[in-house]
């Protein structure tokens, strides 16, 4: 059991849920609507992605070399033998399957928006690690994970509660994804040196050591600056709320410009993502008081 609890990866499931939270605040706060059915079946379903992902990336990650024993994350199930890559590999196929089948059920709620939504979410769940162009190996897994943990997913929700697209909600998703993407970004500067050796070109590799400190710094400063417009959209609200959680983000950026690559960043990895959770519950909140 703990071998699939290592290979599933429970604790990153805080990033595809917040973003179907947030959306749900929103679609109450800008137009009172909920569809609780909608939410749950999306929230099930941003799991399952989300443990596909995971399982697929735990099976795949060590054809390329990416997940040697020179890898300072934590241990992957398969490439350490505690799993066989073949029965992790059904099980990611097994939380595809199931996300696809509790998708009919939200398309039929949301029609073709979420049909195209939930396709490309479970192919780049899929593609992120696997097929001839892995999105890992490449700058853009930034960019992916702000696109459906950000944007797609809280976008997507609002649909589904109101059937409508508002831009408040593109600016609630881009707050929320910054985060997850400085998420991935700790990550990525935290393998560079594997990452390289196995022919990757992640971010933190093409950018330097320098440009990487802006760019986490931007990620996590460009979420409060989105309370300005979705506060504005919401005045009722009290968006300003998620504020609060604005001194722990300063005192991340100062911790990941003195950490050296390594190790010692699987912790600052851990407290970003509780950064994205904070800002995220903090931001619902004040929505629908």
């Amino acid at each position: 059991m703990a071998s699939w609890v290592l290979a599933a990866r429970p604790q990153t499931l805080s990033l595809a849920t917040t973003p179907v939270i947030v959306g749900a605040a929103l679609a109450w706060a800008v137009e009172g609507q909920l569809r609780w059915p909608a939410i749950l079946a999306a929230l099930t379903g941003a799991i399952l992605i989300q443990l596909g992902t995971n399982l697929h990336n735990d099976a795949t990650g060590g054809i390329r070399g990416g997940d040697g024993p020179d890898r300072y994350g934590p241990l992957r199930a398969t490439a350490s033998g505690l799993l066989d890559e073949a029965v992790v590999n059904r099980a990611a196929i097994t939380c595809f399957a199931a996300a696809a089948f509790i998708g009919t059920y939200l398309i039929w709620v949301g029609g073709w928006p979420i049909f195209l939504l939930g396709v490309a979410s479970i192919l780049s769940g899929w593609a992120y690690n696997g097929g001839p162009f892995p999105i890992a190996y490449t700058p853009a897994g930034e960019l992916f994970v702000l696109a459906f943990f950000g944007v797609g997913a809280v976008t997507g929700t609002y649909w589904l509660c109101t059937a409508n697209f508002n831009a408040i909600a593109l600016d609630a998703g881009l707050a929320v994804g910054f985060f997850t993407a400085a998420v991935l970004l700790v990550n990525n500067q935290r393998d560079v040196e594997a990452d390289g050796r196995v022919g990757r070109q992640t971010l933190p590799i093409l950018a330097g050591p320098e440009a990487t400190n802006w760019i986490y710094a931007g990620l996590m400063m460009m979420p409060f600056g989105l309370l300005i417009p979705i506060g504005h959209e919401v005045p009722r609200g009290h968006a300003w709320l998620a504020l609060l959680s604005l001194p722990l983000a300063i005192l991340l950026i100062k911790r990941f410009v003195d950490e050296p690559r390594g190790r010692g960043l699987n912790r600052l990895l851990v407290q970003t993502m509780l950064v994205q959770v904070l800002f995220s519950l903090l931001l619902s909140l004040g929505l629908v008081l």
